[in-house]
């Protein structure tokens, strides 16, 4: 974790491929903002754990350590392969496994399909050159993430004016989606290069994202923040003190319909009745050319006792209470300003600018 410099915002080493190649090294998020501790993914229970427990999340960051995770197995089963046949149906059974991890984000099945992508582009080649190749592509994803998040960010600083008050719900800066980040991104950007603007961040429930992560690392950035509970942003857009909010999204459909941590949907409205711009923050990737609406996104659901027990010294709740714990809610494209993606500000009917990403 660079924290040396909290004034500068660089490519923060949440995603990291061993220098050897035999591991992906990651910061395990679910201990921060107190504990910074790396981690070395080896094998593939390892790496669907990671990915299961959250202790690598954001969508764009999951992307970039599900193409790596690919290639450090891709290594392990060249030395067990056979022939290219047995090499290509391992590597299909592992794509599919750290798929099922998680089935909201659509960067991890976009990652692990592009990988994958490789070994079928190259039918009948040697395996050990295949593994070559796809060492070149997982390292092509990090850099392409780099280059995206620093252009997103640039064009959402764009729609802000130095002493703005900016909303912001969940984690999208640099831990979630590496460089600045997307969602968070701008805010980092715009402090960079002289433009202040002062956040306020929803803790986030039911993981605390927004306390844990955004607040942390808007703070080590020197970013004037103040954190709020998920129920308070009405309060803050009503005193005047929201200009603008900004989410990241871990998929958006092609009519603009975007998923994104539970209570996203209710920021918007809220922004929507206050006269606030709600903008959506991602890169192409995210898009889902296959998602017509957002009725078409599965939605996960986590474990109960992530509210009952979790983050608290004592049960909150009895043992018996029942729970409905989404972890991601669907905002209406008719809610969103604009959705801003490295190629550009894309605003509605999102079904034509959306689509025009792809011509």
């Amino acid at each position: 974790m660079q924290e040396e410099n909290p004034g500068t915002v660089v490519n923060v080493d949440a995603v990291e491929l061993a220098d050897d190649g035999s591991a992906v090294v990651i910061i395990d998020q679910t201990l921060l903002p107190n504990h910074v501790e790396y981690l070395n993914l080896t094998s593939a229970k390892d790496m669907y754990d990671a990915i299961f427990e959250l202790k690598v999340r954001g969508a764009p960051a999951i992307g970039v350590c599900a193409g790596y995770c690919y290639y450090v197995l891709a290594r392990q089963e060249a030395e067990a392969a056979s022939d290219y046949a047995d090499f290509a149906a391992r590597m299909a059974k592992q794509r599919d496994y750290l798929n099922s991890s998680r089935p909201t984000a659509v960067n991890l099945s976009w990652a692990l399909n592009r990988m994958h992508g490789v070994v079928e582009a190259n039918a009948g080649k040697p395996v050990d050159q295949i593994v070559k190749l796809l060492e070149t592509e997982c390292k092509a994803i990090h850099s392409e993430d780099l280059a995206m998040s620093e252009a997103i960010s640039a064009y959402g600083a764009s729609l802000l004016k130095d002493g703005d008050g900016v909303l912001t719900h969940c984690n999208a800066g640099p831990l979630a989606c590496l460089g600045y980040g997307t969602g968070q991104g701008p805010l980092f950007y715009a402090h960079d290069h002289g433009k202040e603007v002062h956040v306020f961040a929803d803790e986030t429930r039911p993981l605390l994202q927004g306390a844990r992560l955004t607040s942390y690392e808007l703070t080590k950035a020197g970013i004037d923040v103040t954190l709020i509970c998920d129920n308070m942003a009405s309060i803050v857009m009503k005193n005047g003190w929201v200009q603008a909010c900004m989410v990241g999204c871990d998929r958006v459909a092609m009519n603009g319909d975007a998923a994104n941590k539970i209570g996203t949907s209710g920021v918007a409205i809220l922004a929507k009745h206050y006269g606030i711009p709600f903008y959506v923050l991602g890169p192409t990737s995210t898009i889902d050319q296959n998602c017509p609406t957002g009725a078409d996104i599965k939605i996960e659901e986590r474990d109960p006792d992530e509210i009952k027990t979790k983050f608290y010294a004592e049960p909150k709740a009895l043992p018996e209470t029942k729970c409905y714990n989404p972890a991601f809610d669907v905002t209406d494209h008719e809610l969103i300003t604009a959705i801003i993606t490295e190629k550009g500000i894309c605003r509605p009917p999102y079904t034509q600018s959306l689509a025009a990403l792809f011509e």
